[in-house]
């Protein structure tokens, strides 16, 4: 039986404490955005059958839109409170619909905390069988990504982005099953539909099941 000679036993020994004290990267947490949601997971989504602006009293009342879709490149629409400046800093952001939240947190600079709600639509809605609404710039999140909302649930406060902006509501509507906090401006519409346009074709309901008004903590 042959020897090993000396110079390869230890050669052998340093690569194996090469292999064990290398540092390794380390993984990055899963994130749950730009993703795309399987033809299950739409299916399983909860039906919604109506949708009301997501600030205001009923109908968006005592708000305004600041900046509506696709002016200056805009892909959604700007909500603010009828006081302007931030006398709509803290209020009550309600979900659109009855969906599920596909996205929870913090995408990026100058978007502050957002949310992204997936919601099924009736068969037949030309825009279908998935939409997405977004909320940015809030001040806080109230829910979880995962957790099944109903249409006019609390879901977050108005914010600032972090303090870049006067206190707003950045609110989009898209259409498809990709969840990807994405841009607020573009040349084109890409997957975006006028926020006011979609809940007016949207918003049959009795008064007694509409938003109520916000209430400050």
């Amino acid at each position: 039986m042959k020897k090993v000679p000396l110079i390869l036993c230890a050669a052998l020994v340093f690569a194996c404490a090469v292999v064990l004290l290398w540092p390794r990267p380390k993984p990055r947490p899963f994130d749950p955005a730009f993703q795309r949601l399987t033809p299950f997971e739409t299916s399983t989504l909860p039906l919604a059958t109506r949708f009301d602006m997501p600030l205001g009293s009923e109908h968006g009342a005592f708000t305004y839109n600041a900046r509506a879709f696709r002016i200056s490149r805009h892909l959604g629409d700007d909500l603010n409170g009828i006081g302007g400046q931030n006398s709509d800093l803290g209020d009550p952001v309600y979900a659109a619909g009855a969906g599920r939240v596909v996205y929870a947190g913090i995408p990026g600079p100058g978007w502050g905390r957002m949310v992204i709600i997936a919601h099924r639509l009736p068969e037949g809605d030309e825009l279908g069988p998935v939409v997405q609404t977004m909320y940015a710039h809030l001040e806080s999140i109230r829910v979880q990504t995962g957790q099944t909302v109903q249409h006019g649930d609390p879901i977050g406060t108005v914010g600032t982005g972090e303090g870049a902006y006067l206190a707003h509501l950045h609110f989009e509507v898209r259409v498809g099953p990709y969840v990807n906090p994405g841009q607020g401006y573009a040349d084109t519409a890409l997957n975006r539909v006028a926020p006011e346009q979609f809940i007016r074709a949207r918003c049959g309901a009795a008064p007694e099941v509409l938003n109520p008004a916000p209430q400050k903590d």
